[in-house]
């Protein structure tokens, strides 16, 4: 049976992998419609295997680095863990916050299809190895950059619950992002135009909120490495604490909308230009 940290795990790494899918989706449909399929799709398979050996890599190392090195201090594992995702899952929270409240601009991809798509007409003609390398270079760097953050999420994710539930995490949080990327490439297929019915901004939300909870969570466990017993704490409810973690998130960022949400309001009406006689 799958714990509560195992189903949360593979539901932030499948809706984090469909956010990003979706961004380097658009990337290289814009290329292929604009410049050159073929070299397009060389490129998309380029970053893929790129991202492959890269994730395969860097979780093979740090694989190692960490029994080998760590050894029995697996709380100083879970502490560095949640650090890391906490400072990701904030970055992240902060962006979602601020275009929850309209003082960041919602994120719209068929207005980045559109300006992939000019930039893909203004871009001379280069070819290397019979590929337009405008397109290849162009894709290769989308589907490559934005996967690096789903290989951040599946590696840190993966890495920490392998350790304390079960051997075989990694593979979850992997299937999760391959189960993502194959779903959006399959409705990207048949749509064949930019998927902005997905709705990338609350998903963002969610993932946000999802990276800040484990990054909490797992910090906090990591706290006992600096006791004397240098030993992982224990959350009273165990993994359900993961839920109050969440609520508490949902609560502060739910508050802080609401606080900013006039403020922008008040200022984008203050910077509106009025006509002629019109009081402001």
């Amino acid at each position: 049976m799958l714990s509560p940290e195992i189903i949360a795990l593979m539901t932030a790494v499948f809706v984090a992998s469909i956010v990003e899918a979706v961004e380097a989706f658009t990337i290289v449909l814009a290329m292929g419609l604009t410049r050159e399929w073929r070299s397009t799709i060389f490129g998309t398979l380029g970053g893929l295997v790129t991202l492959a050996i890269v994730t395969s890599g860097i979780g093979i190392t740090l694989s190692r680095l960490t029994a080998s090195i760590l050894g029995s201090t697996e709380a100083l594992l879970q502490f560095i863990i949640g650090i890391l995702l906490l400072v990701f899952g904030l970055q992240w929270l902060r962006k979602a916050i601020l275009r929850a409240t309209g003082l960041k601009a919602v994120h719209d991809e068929d207005a980045i299809f559109r300006r992939e798509q000019e930039a893909a007409r203004r871009a001379g003609t280069e070819t290397k190895f019979g590929l337009d390398w405008f397109a290849f270079v162009v894709s290769y760097k989308g589907v490559f950059l934005e996967g690096m953050e789903v290989v951040f999420i599946v590696i840190t994710f993966g890495l920490q619950a392998q350790r304390n539930l079960t051997p075989h995490a990694m593979l979850f949080a992997a299937a999760s992002a391959m189960l993502a990327v194959l779903l959006v490439g399959f409705a990207g297929a048949f749509a064949h135009k930019p998927l902005s019915a997905v709705p990338e901004n609350t998903m963002k939300f969610a993932v946000a909120l999802l990276l800040s909870t484990f990054g909490v969570f797992w910090s906090v466990e990591g706290l006992g490495y600096f006791s004397a017993r240098r030993q992982s704490l224990e959350w009273p409810i165990g993994d359900w604490g993961l839920l109050l973690v969440f609520a508490a998130w949902l609560l502060v960022s739910w508050l802080t909308v609401a606080v900013l949400k006039p403020l922008a309001l008040r200022d984008a009406l203050v910077s509106t230009p009025t006509t002629a006689g019109e009081k402001p």
